[in-house]
């Protein structure tokens, strides 16, 4: 079984700029892709940002678009998410993902392992 360990998270101000960490114990064939969810509390968990291990082709969320930047070091097993002029709105837990398709997917069901999760909070 493949762990995710996550790191980063805490409470920013509006405007800020945080980075998180995620870091696989291992790299299996069903580990094609990597994404990053949020949960706001109340909400269900959503989707944010997604990128293969070649780092070729990374995807957003609109709501994050322009903001975030996925990226991933395969000598480390590590992928990242910053995060750039954080809002309030981007207060949630967020969890790294990986799942076996190589083409893109955005739902929670498609991702077989999870992050532990870090928590956001964002202020204005």
């Amino acid at each position: 079984q493949v762990r995710l360990v996550q790191s980063g998270g805490g409470l920013m101000q509006a405007g800020e700029s945080l980075t998180l960490a995620c870091v696989a114990s291992a790299r299996t064939d069903n580990m094609r892709s990597m994404a990053w969810f949020r949960q706001a509390p109340g909400k269900e968990r959503e989707f944010v940002a997604r990128i293969d291990w070649t780092g070729i082709t990374p995807y957003y969320a609109t709501s994050v678009k322009d903001r975030f930047t996925i990226s991933a070091v395969n000598a480390k097993n590590t992928v990242y998410l910053e995060m750039n002029t954080l809002r309030p709105e981007d207060t949630a837990i967020y969890y790294c993902a990986a799942t076996q398709a190589m083409e893109l997917v955005t739902h929670p069901s498609e991702y077989h392992s999870w992050g532990q999760g870090s928590q956001v909070t964002v202020s204005s």
